[in-house]
């Protein structure tokens, strides 16, 4: 009898301490899961997606976010690259940040992905990006508690125009895979990344961008293998990642050459003169700028830019380029979230 009242005492503890877990299972940020993943919208649910409609000096228009968890201090809100790309890209944050209790808010900017396109390239304004995001952060309630903003690529640059002018609603920056000017770049494009490319391969690129025949499939068809698949994203082309190609190919082309230019390789568009390095030290949030060994941004400028900001921290990708949440993957996010974390405990800049 006291073998078997001893067997169901330890059940009765064991079947106590399994109720305990499954009732208060946490994130390891302290946020419990029920509250992370519950919807707390009113009115008919819609997975977190909310339309935010937005003035702009052509008339009302509307564009698309998506949250996904509920944390009131570490709320994320991605700004996608391209420009012209799409939020999908970033489709490989939720393998990480959401088990670190870090809320992720998608959003495709006007002309891109599931947003209104108004066909109108004079809409393709860096001071009107601005004025966009500004008004994507009212409508979604993010502000200095809680308001973490990320941009990459292109979104870098908004992502850190944006904080030039409204960081007062920020929580913490962060700067990925981006250099503070596009002069800066395009030297790099062509004195580094160029000079390791075979130079029969670069003098068929020349040739075509010497004529303007960008729309000559060859150009591409040279630039995949030999550029992209070295300095975007590290990974086999028959091999990229779903959300990537997904992403890309709805990419605004309207949107990327007015911007950017024909290519990655360079920059010859409105943002061919855009240089902030000398207002970094105006930003005094908490800031992070990552770079990558293999990116089309030159990793060392980004770890000086680091230096810049009053309150600044680095994160380096050995084996990561432009795309390095996926070429090196573990090494990104571990960095991301680890900055997230720190600051919300009150960190202001650290070693990563």
């Amino acid at each position: 009898m006291a073998a078997k009242n001893l067997i169901k005492f330890l059940m009765l503890i064991a079947i106590t301490w399994l109720s305990a877990c499954n009732s208060n299972q946490q994130h390891s940020s302290g946020t419990d899961l029920s509250s992370y993943f519950k919807d707390t919208t009113t009115g008919v649910k819609t997975g977190g997606v909310q339309v935010v409609s937005i003035n702009t000096p052509k008339g009302k228009f509307n564009v698309w976010t998506k949250k996904i968890g509920n944390n009131p201090k570490m709320k994320l809100l991605l700004l996608n690259g391209g420009p012209g790309a799409t939020h999908e890209y970033f489709e490989c944050m939720e393998s990480f940040l959401p088990a670190e209790g870090i809320e992720l808010i998608y959003y495709d900017q006007l002309g891109c992905g599931n947003s209104d396109n108004p066909n109108d390239s004079s809409m393709w304004s860096l001071p009107r990006y601005v004025e966009e995001v500004e008004q994507v952060r009212q409508a979604l309630k993010l502000d200095k508690d809680n308001f973490y903003l990320l941009g990459h690529s292109w979104g870098g640059i908004l992502a850190l125009e944006y904080a030039l002018k409204y960081q007062q609603h920020l929580k913490g920056l962060v700067i990925s895979n981006m250099m503070a000017s596009c002069p800066d770049y395009g030297k790099y494009a062509n004195e580094v990344l160029a000079k390791q490319l075979d130079p029969n391969v670069l003098a068929k690129i020349q040739a075509i961008e010497a004529k303007g025949d960008f729309e000559n499939p060859e150009y591409m068809q040279l630039l995949m293998p030999n550029f992209y698949a070295k300095h975007i994203c590290r990974v086999p082309l028959d091999k990229w990642p779903e959300p990537v190609n997904r992403s890309f190919s709805k990419m605004n082309n309207s949107l990327y050459v007015t911007m950017q230019g024909p290519s990655e390789f360079g920059i010859s568009g409105k943002l061919l003169t855009w240089n902030r390095k000398a207002d970094l030290p105006k930003i005094t949030v908490p800031a992070l700028s990552i770079g990558a060994q293999y990116d089309t941004m030159d990793p060392k400028h980004m770890q000086w830019m680091a230096t810049q900001f009053a309150n600044g921290s680095y994160l380096y990708c050995p084996n990561g380029s432009h795309m390095s949440m996926y070429d090196d993957q573990q090494t990104y996010m571990a960095g991301l979230i680890k900055f997230i974390k720190n600051v919300n405990q009150g960190e202001k800049k650290m070693k990563l």
